[in-house]
């Protein structure tokens, strides 16, 4: 079929982009090493960067749907947390801090693209079309999702750690697959319609054996992935630092393919990174490893106190590299957006708040047919014969009237 065998040659970053790393290393800060960076902590741009051609084909209205989204996703992020603490939610992961790297790398991929995402990617979900009120249905326990992944090319959350990371590379081997056979049919897709895949994780779950076995499938076969670990610095109370004893984007070496650190903070270089990792991957040059440098400003979960495993001193110091603040400073200098704008952006995250309120509230919960419903693909006797068991069961029960129905007893219901 004319499937890529593995191989022994060893693919590398391009020496452009080797030169942006080195020009935009941060000397002095442990852990920093070399790191893309577009926009500094203060919103100036680095014209002079290799990847700057990335961001200047973007248009303004592209610029500015950019901070809409990562201003809708925070929103959106605060009133999930409400909810859960008002007994509407059983859980909640939030994800205060990591707009840019969620928002920076979703508007960077295309319509054939399939993301894998974990728990707690809620503004990739946004970019790819995901109403942000179905994502409560799983933290409301009514379902295992909420949406068609089919449609927005945006997988089902994973709960289990690095569970996600195997699925995405077979994936990508399956989308190699069938363009292998579109090439042998005559009919073979060009590199702007090929896709790929992206596969999300956290520096904690980079401990885990399946993101191991992962990258060595995809560079063995090549396979058209992006593995995206944000690196939000603690894994529930562990810090990367114990993690990994070396740079997670350096891992990738050990491998043979190209790893990257980009500041996660900063929405356009997260795009521009992703963006080239994309077009590589699409182009058959294998995978990339993208590390993104963020920090998680909330807790781990909305069942976690950070402030048990971390200092003050260190929130502070990630809170003024707050992504928003970063790009808004940057489109008010460059006179993209003004007051207006993000007074508008404001009402429109409000309205977005109170549907998803509203959204939950109206949630009907799924009844007992739901669940058998889903046992099988198909029909099966059995289960259908233990369906009428137990609704048979349930009508032993008294109605809400104290009345009739007793005939069966209620023992076996403890």
């Amino acid at each position: 079929m004319g499937v890529e065998l593995p191989t022994t040659e060893f693919s590398d970053i391009p020496d452009e982009l080797w030169l942006e790393l080195e020009a935009h290393a941060h000397d002095g800060a442990e852990g920093h090493h070399a790191m893309v960076q577009l926009l500094d902590e203060e919103g100036r741009f680095r014209a002079d960067s290799k990847l700057a051609s990335s961001i200047r084909g973007l248009s303004v209205d592209a610029l500015r749907d950019m901070y809409r989204d990562m201003a809708a996703v925070r929103r959106f992020d605060l009133e999930a947390t409400a909810l859960q603490r008002q007994g509407q939610l059983s859980l909640w992961v939030p994800v205060r801090g990591q707009e840019a790297a969620q928002i920076g790398s979703g508007r960077a991929t295309q319509s054939q693209d399939y993301l894998f995402p974990t728990y707690r990617e809620h503004g990739v979900a946004l970019t790819r079309g995901v109403e942000l009120g179905e994502l409560l249905r799983l933290f409301r326990g009514i379902s295992n999702g909420g949406w068609d992944p089919r449609q927005t090319g945006f997988h089902l959350y994973t709960l289990v750690l690095a569970a996600q990371v195997p699925h995405a590379v077979g994936y990508a081997m399956g989308m190699q697959r069938d363009a292998a056979r579109a090439q042998a049919a005559g009919s073979a897709p060009g590199d702007s319609e090929r896709g790929a895949v992206v596969a999300y994780f956290g520096d904690g779950a980079s401990s885990e054996g399946d993101v191991h076995e992962s990258m060595v499938f995809a560079a063995s076969f090549k396979a058209p992935v992006v593995f995206f670990c944000q690196n939000n610095q603690w894994a529930i109370s562990v810090p990367a630092e114990v993690q990994s004893r070396v740079p997670l984007f350096n891992r990738a070496k050990g491998y043979g393919f190209p790893g990257v650190r980009v500041d996660g903070n900063d929405v356009l270089a997260v795009y521009a990174v992703t963006q080239w990792a994309l077009e590589r991957a699409r182009s058959g040059k294998g995978p990339v490893l993208i590390e993104a440098f963020t920090y998680r400003l909330g807790a781990h979960t909305t069942a976690d106190d950070p402030s048990k495993y971390r200092l003050t001193d260190e929130e502070k110091s990630w809170v003024a590299k707050d992504p928003l603040a970063r790009f808004e400073k940057y489109l008010r200098d460059q006179g993209i957006a003004d007051d207006a704008f993000f007074a508008d952006v404001a009402a429109e995250g409000d309205a977005l708040a109170a549907k998803a309120r509203a959204d939950v509230l109206s949630f009907a919960p799924p009844t007992m047919d739901d669940a058998f419903s889903h046992v099988y693909a198909e029909a099966h006797p059995l289960v259908a014969e233990e369906l009428a068991w137990h609704r048979d069961y349930e009508a032993g029960f008294a109605d809400s009237d104290g009345a009739a129905g007793a005939d069966h007893p209620t023992e076996g219901g403890r």
